[in-house]
């Protein structure tokens, strides 16, 4: 099943979270170590308004449990959604760290994605972004983006057999990414 993210499911969401993203969580966060770092994360997760939240989240479920996630949010709202990370690393004493901007304007954008290791092989992370790009369409919105880590071939596989095309690279939190972009068709709703 999948469904909305609620603040609840933070415990099991957060760690995968923190695999998906890496050491772009010690960029978010101005953490030093992964506690720390998973800490903070799971702040943010449970509260509105930022990039890793809860709202911007959708979990698959299995033996009644979170076990997967997708979070995503459009590229035109990325600098209201880090305005909460920014301000706190401000306020550590990190006035001067910058995100690397990772959606454009006019794209519905795969934040990240995972599964937990004892469910993966079982279709969940391909059905996580099927839904993504049914929220895309729902929305109106007919271009989703994502990027990928030009070592990470297991991912690329899965976006390229989805449909997503390489269409330039940026660097993020030190490693370079590949940026994809893939058509949808928006649903028309008649008035």
């Amino acid at each position: 099943m999948i469904r909305q993210a609620q603040p609840g499911d933070a415990a099991c969401v957060v760690p995968l979270i923190y695999s998906a993203i890496g050491d772009i969580a010690f960029t978010l966060t101005g953490a030093t170590d992964p506690e720390q770092a998973q800490r903070i994360l799971q702040e943010f997760y449970e509260r509105r308004g930022n990039r890793l939240s809860y709202e911007n989240t959708l979990v698959a479920e299995r033996d009644g449990l979170p076990v997967g996630f997708i979070l995503f949010y459009h590229g035109s709202r990325t600098a209201e959604l880090d305005r909460p990370l920014t301000e706190r690393l401000a306020g550590i004493g990190q006035p001067d760290v910058e995100f690397t901007k990772e959606a454009r304007d006019d794209e519905f954008y795969l934040d990240s994605l995972a599964v937990d290791p004892a469910y993966q092989g079982q279709g969940i992370a391909k059905a996580l972004m099927e839904a993504f790009e049914a929220e895309a369409a729902r929305r109106g919105y007919d271009k989703v983006s994502l990027i990928v880590e030009e070592s990470n071939d297991k991912a690329r596989r899965l976006y390229e057999a989805k449909g997503y095309e390489a269409d330039g690279q940026l660097e993020v939190s030190g490693h370079l990414y590949d940026h994809m972009v893939k058509r949808v068709v928006p649903v028309l709703t008649l008035r």
